[in-house]
């Protein structure tokens, strides 16, 4: 997959509030492209679930 693809997987993700495979595929493009949109999505994801699901980093 390319990055755009694994990007466009992770707000498909996100919409069906599966969150931890979104940033999964967020990172992923990332990875394969470092300036690609997934970089702001997976910090505004990331920031989202410090605030609201801290449980889900620290179980």
């Amino acid at each position: 997959m390319t990055a755009q693809e694994y990007y466009e997987q992770g707000n498909a993700l996100r919409r069906q509030s599966r969150w931890g495979e979104a940033i999964n595929s967020y990172t992923r493009a990332i990875e394969l492209d470092p300036d690609s949109p997934a970089v702001t999505a997976k910090r505004m994801l990331e920031d989202i679930m410090n605030y609201y699901c801290k449980d889900l980093y620290n179980p």
